[in-house]
C-alpha cells in the first residue's frame, strides 16, 4: 500500500492499521470515532489542533515501514 501522506484521511489511517490510533490520541485527537474525523485529512486535523502534519505523516510512515 502506498505511503501515508498529508492528503491521507483518519479513517484511511485507522482501516489499515488500529494501532495507529496512538498519534492521533498523542497529538489531542480524542474523537477518532466521530464521524467527521474519519473524512479528515491528516493535514487538517493537523491544522485545527495546531501540531506538524509532516511531524505526524513521518511517524505513521515508520510505524507501517517497522511492521
Amino acid at each position: 500500500m502506498a505511503d501515508i501522506t498529508k492528503k491521507t484521511t483518519i479513517g484511511e489511517v485507522l482501516a489499515r492499521d488500529l494501532g495507529t490510533a496512538q498519534y492521533f490520541l498523542d497529538m489531542g485527537m480524542h474523537c477518532l470515532g466521530c464521524p467527521s474525523s474519519q473524512g479528515e485529512s491528516i493535514e487538517d486535523a493537523c491544522a485545527v489542533h495546531g501540531t506538524n502534519a509532516d511531524e505526524l505523516v513521518a511517524k505513521l510512515n515508520a510505524y507501517f515501514a517497522a511492521k
